[in-house]
């Protein structure tokens, strides 16, 4: 299913909820285990600076906290799988019962976190996926559903016609190459025809290589009718840059995935027209309520379910489309002039 504008208020709705999953539109019976007291749980982010990062970790904090547990954030300042190797062996050392990681890397960590997992370490990453084995990842929304609607977004915007590129963050990002995946396969279909992806630039999530990136993007396209950024800093630092050059936008559209608090500015000053998001503290506070769940002793398999505090309950999801066992948190939320105030995260 495709996201768009005419239903913005309903997912708005169930994002203020709580972004409660539905799974069958039945009530979940609960795999009871009570969950063990002070629990010791590393999040790793992908960096700790970006502000997106930051709030979901304070997501873990906060479900951590009500369960009498302690989570400890180990991660670097750059989106490297080298600087999140230190946190793993930290989490290894210091006997935690589990690991909450967002890879900068799908594959690079796996060896340590088998280390981490023969030491009794449950392992879950949320946000950006790994291939390792016998891990859970919580997932922000449906992958194939955040790729169509960025490019359903932006056709809308720009008439499905023109040269379009996309600003992302990491190359070796596993959410970002799967949305990128489905956004060259929705650009496939037929309403998109007039629609043509020129580049891809990779800013690494740093606003200064974002924008030199993007500078390097306008000199070298100067007819691009759209830019799909799906990384926070990104879109963020992409408009910023238009806000100053207001001219670009007599032919420039930009869209993406940003927070709220960022974009307000842009989007009520007319520069981004709409973007879209989920509540990264609610990602958070899910991913440490499945890692408090887990290292308690629900099963690691497809059908079991947890408590997830105030989000309700979840079922843990079957392998689909070559990833492994999931939680899906909601729908993400379409940000435009007429809500964007009512968020503050």
């Amino acid at each position: 299913m495709r996201f768009s504008t005419r239903n913005y208020a309903r997912a708005a709705v169930g994002l203020a909820a709580g972004l409660s999953l539905a799974v069958g539109g039945t009530a979940l019976a609960s795999t009871h285990h009570s969950i063990k007291k002070g629990l010791l749980v590393y999040a790793i982010p992908k960096d700790t600076v970006n502000p997106y990062e930051v709030i979901a970790d304070n997501g873990i904090k906060k479900a951590l906290g009500q369960l009498g547990g302690k989570v400890v954030v180990s991660s670097g300042t750059q989106d490297t799988a080298a600087a999140q190797q230190p946190g793993i062996q930290a989490a290894i050392q210091a006997h935690a019962n589990a690991i909450i990681i967002a890879a900068d890397d799908p594959s690079a960590l796996c060896p340590q976190l088998a280390q981490a997992q023969a030491a009794g370490i449950k392992v879950i990453s949320f946000d950006s996926d790994v291939t390792c084995k016998n891990h859970l990842f919580i997932n922000q929304a449906n992958t194939k559903q955040i790729g169509a609607s960025e490019v359903d977004l932006l056709g809308k915007e720009i008439g499905y016609k023109g040269q379009i590129a996309i600003l992302s963050a990491v190359s070796t990002a596993t959410n970002q190459n799967a949305w990128i995946k489905y956004m060259k396969l929705e650009l496939k279909k037929k309403k998109y025809r007039g629609m043509k992806l020129v580049k891809i630039v990779y800013g690494n999530d740093d606003p200064t290589t974002s924008l030199t990136v993007l500078q390097g993007l306008l000199s070298a396209y100067p007819h691009l009718r759209g830019i799909i950024s799906p990384t926070t800093v990104g879109i963020s630092t992409a408009a910023q840059y238009l806000d100053t050059h207001k001219s670009l936008l007599k032919h420039l559209t930009l869209t993406g995935l940003g927070l709220p608090s960022q974009m307000r500015k842009y989007v009520l000053d007319g520069t981004v027209k709409e973007f879209e998001l989920w509540n990264p503290a609610n990602l958070g506070y899910l991913a440490g309520y499945a890692a408090a769940n887990l290292a308690s002793g629900t099963p690691l398999k497809a059908g079991a379910t947890f408590s997830a505090g105030k989000l309700g309950k979840y079922k843990i999801l079957p392998p689909a489309g070559g990833v492994g066992l999931s939680v899906v948190l909601g729908p993400p939320t379409v940000f435009n002039k007429a809500n964007i105030r009512k968020f503050n995260f």
